[in-house]
């Protein structure tokens, strides 16, 4: 299982990576929930796959279409649990972050049905949303 889920994982990051959003339809559970650290406009709960699009959709909007997960340094497994050691960054109107991060997804029967995300630097990453 660990194995499967790990390559549901790479799956997912590169379809993030290529903004692939068909792949991410198909991975993400309809009833997923994200958790999206920080106190920003994007922090938070965010139940079901139709508002975590809404938020990613709102954070491309955010950061003039440049947010991204540059590099996807590990990938671990743990049962239903993968963790992610990240590379992420963006830009807008003069502001930029790029900084490390961890994901955490709980993938159960193909599914991605919940994400944790953290921030190497979480104040830098609520300056940057707002």
């Amino acid at each position: 299982m660990t194995r499967a889920n790990i390559g549901i994982a790479r799956t997912y990051f590169q379809a993030v990576q290529t903004g692939d959003m068909a792949t991410l339809g198909e991975l993400l559970d309809e009833a997923i929930v994200w958790h999206q650290p920080g106190a920003n406009q994007f922090s938070g709960e965010h139940k079901g796959q139709g508002a975590v699009f809404q938020m990613l959709g709102r954070m491309m909007e955010a950061s003039q279409g440049t947010f991204a997960i540059d590099k996807i340094h590990t990938l671990m497994g743990n049962g239903d649990l993968v963790a992610a050691t990240i590379r992420f960054s963006g830009r807008h109107d003069g502001a930029s972050m790029n900084m490390d991060g961890v994901d955490v997804l709980r993938i159960e029967n193909g599914k991605i049905t919940e994400m944790w995300l953290f921030s190497g630097d979480p104040a830098a990453e609520d300056a940057f949303w707002g």
